[in-house]
């Protein structure tokens, strides 16, 4: 089974969504309940109060809440997949992104999970109608959670859902067209974005649950932001701009600083590579100078290949270029020279690759 990717979080639907949050969270709760003190169970948990009484499951350099072995231990959970027949075709052939956890008292734990679950569902807005998607959430709570647990995913999730569309309302808001190719107002909407939706963040959520869901994500936006500044300033030399952006790397959680070391050093490795196949005096060499850089053997004489071919190409379009330049020279009719250029182009690159390439070249040069 495979994991949808939510690089990028899709939102519901303005119009859908804000039916939905309108409408209040009844549909969360099984028939017969309710979320508002007083009108049901006496005991029920508000839907605006629950989430302070939730457990925090910690985050490695989160600082999401104290590590206690209620918080840790998990005693029930909802399923990893959906089974064979997901009731949304992009799901087919998936696991469920996180999911919905209770510790060993019956409270749900709150962690980054519980959002990547929450969006696994919401993502097939769309594809079907958002009742069917968030009424699957809520037969998965009530199906495989503790009672108590169940109602506050269910009162999290509306907090979620109105979280989303007020952000929406707020990424609703136009730049300013004489300014938008201004870097310096680019830098300014970007922070003014960002703080945005982290107070509109801290209005919705208890910080407990703000930190657990944003947390890893607002701390990567901070040094984002911070060395998208550090960049900018003039006043400020080359070695004191890697000094601060080191720094700032170095105040990101320890997941979000191994990621952002591996990227370096992959980045790194991709420049001395193109470096050397810039450099090197012949394709052997270069595929030699890769393999010394760590570069696998295989891959270094697919590289090799590669190269050797280009070479090959860059001959070929030389020779061609000359006997088209006489062509030019001969003084035939358009029809006829045209005729003949085709003719040329197939007898110089027989192979389709090369054939493309030539076009390709052609038409970066200006070459008719």
């Amino acid at each position: 089974m495979r994991h949808r990717q939510f690089l990028q979080r899709r939102w519901l639907a303005p119009i859908a969504l804000s039916a939905i949050v309108a409408g209040g969270a009844m549909w969360l709760y099984p028939p017969g309940e309710t979320t508002r003190a007083g009108t049901g169970d006496r005991d029920a948990p508000d839907a605006q109060t629950v989430v302070p009484e939730l457990s925090l499951q910690p985050q490695a350099g989160t600082g999401t809440g104290p590590d206690t072995s209620a918080a840790a231990a998990i005693a029930a959970r909802t399923p990893e997949t959906l089974g064979s027949a997901p009731f949304a075709r992009s799901l087919e052939g998936t696991d469920i992104d996180g999911a919905l956890k209770a510790d060993a008292n019956g409270r749900l734990i709150v962690d980054l999970g519980t959002r990547d679950f929450f969006d696994y569902f919401l993502s097939t807005v769309g594809e079907v109608s958002p009742e069917i998607a968030l009424e699957r959430i809520r037969a998965l709570a009530f199906g495989h959670l503790p009672h108590e647990a169940a109602r506050q995913a269910m009162a999290l999730l509306d907090q979620y859902l109105d979280y989303k569309q007020q952000a929406l309302a707020l990424q609703a808001a136009p730049l300013d067209p004489a300014r938008q190719n201004d870097p310096a107002y680019q830098q300014q909407m970007l922070e003014k974005a960002f703080t945005d939706l982290q107070q509109l963040r801290q209005t919705v959520f208890s910080p407990d649950a703000h930190r657990a869901f944003f947390g890893m994500e607002e701390a990567y936006g901070e040094y984002t932001l911070a060395t998208l500044d550090i960049a900018r300033r003039t006043d400020l030399t080359d070695g004191a701009k890697t000094a601060l952006i080191d720094w700032h790397r170095n105040q990101l959680p320890e997941p979000l600083l191994q990621t952002e070391r591996r990227l370096l050093e992959t980045n790194e490795e991709n420049r001395q590579r193109m470096e050397t196949m810039k450099t090197a005096d012949s394709p052997e060499n270069a595929g030699q100078q890769l393999m010394d850089l760590g570069m696998a053997p295989d891959a270094a004489a697919d590289v090799t290949a590669y190269l050797r071919e280009r070479e090959d190409f860059d001959a070929r379009y030389r020779q061609y270029s000359e006997a088209l330049a006489q062509l030019k020279e001969s003084g035939l009719a358009d029809a006829d020279e045209a005729a003949q250029q085709a003719r040329l182009l197939d007898q110089y690159f027989p192979d389709n690759k090369q054939h493309t390439w030539a076009r390709l070249k052609m038409l970066g040069s200006n070459q008719p």
